[in-house]
């Protein structure tokens, strides 16, 4: 299992503040900036991105890896896959 806190996330995009579909649509965006292998790191405050992140990760073809819980915030990762 990989230890969250330790990634090194080639992008992040910060959707605190942005309610759903917010923080999907700067994923969406994100995963665009990253290469194949490489991980985004999502910043999300909207408690609807623990099931919208890994449900389209998993639609999409892309690797959810998890979340962990920062200073009111979560922060979650994902693998670009294609």
């Amino acid at each position: 299992m990989t230890d969250l806190n330790s990634i090194e996330a080639a992008n992040q995009v910060d959707a605190r503040g942005s309610a759903c579909p917010g923080p999907l649509l700067e994923a969406k965006k994100g995963i665009g900036k990253v290469q194949v292998g490489q991980i985004l790191e999502i910043l999300s405050n909207d408690s609807g991105t623990r099931t919208d992140i890994p449900a389209w990760a998993g639609k999409v073809g892309h690797g959810y890896l998890g979340f962990v819980e920062a200073d009111g915030y979560d922060r979650h990762f994902v693998t670009r896959n294609k």
